[in-house]
């Protein structure tokens, strides 16, 4: 995808809701398709919009040795290097939304340190089936990231690499790569790159008769105007 065509998407959405662009797929008779499961849940109330850049990894079915401490580290170092790799990472661009599939294993793949270096890559946040940890410092760091749950868990004996810019199954809805995710606290929503346009078209409509109908309420209960109304 060229760079003015990824900038044109992420305009497109800019500043809908969920809740918009749910309607948006409704009117194109997508009704069946694009909400995520509702225990796909933000750390904190926050909204994005981006575009997928998908990958996924595995249950790791290797041996685990008897190890000490002290070699247990080294073959920390050795799995982190060959195992549950990261090659996704350095190729992240400006307004990526990272949709990880990881096999519902209960592990932190993503933690406060690997994703403020993907957010400072560009990324505006993580969509992940599965575990997030280091959850205290992720939200003081205000990095945006949905995920089915909580882990304490770190990766190793755990979770393996297995591909990435591939369709992956999030939330139970199918993402491919290049995908429009727009997620908010009432969950995330997937639109297909080819739907696009029609989708934004009236979920914008949508947001604007909200903003109409609302105002009007804050007005008459002599309310200051706020940016959701404007």
């Amino acid at each position: 995808m060229s760079k003015s065509e990824r900038e044109e998407l992420l305009k497109l959405f800019e500043g809908l809701r969920v809740a918009d662009v749910r309607d948006g797929m409704d009117w194109n008779m997508m009704h069946g398709y694009g909400s995520m499961s509702y225990d796909m849940r933000p750390l904190f109330r926050t909204r994005i919009v981006g575009i997928a850049r998908t990958v996924r990894y595995l249950p790791y079915d290797g041996p685990i040795p008897k190890m000490t401490p002290d070699e247990y580290t080294e073959w920390v170092k050795w799995y982190y290097d060959n195992v549950c790799i990261y090659p996704w990472m350095e190729e992240i661009e400006p307004g990526d939304v990272i949709v990880i599939d990881q096999s519902g294993v209960n592990a932190g793949l993503m933690g406060s340190n690997n994703s403020l270096y993907g957010y400072m890559k560009g990324a505006r946040g993580y969509v992940i089936e599965g575990g997030v940890r280091d959850t205290d410092e992720l939200i003081l760091q205000k990095v945006p990231v949905w995920s089915k749950f909580v882990s304490q868990s770190m990766v190793q004996g755990r979770l393996r690499y297995d591909a990435k810019d591939i369709p992956v199954c999030v939330g139970g809805v199918i993402v491919h790569p290049g995908d429009i995710i727009v997620a908010d606290g009432d969950g995330v929503i997937v639109v297909p790159r080819d739907k696009a346009y029609d989708v934004a078209k009236y979920a914008r409509r949508e947001l604007n008769n909200d903003k109409i109908g609302r105002r009007r309420l804050y007005e008459a209960l002599g309310w200051e105007l706020d940016d959701t109304v404007k």
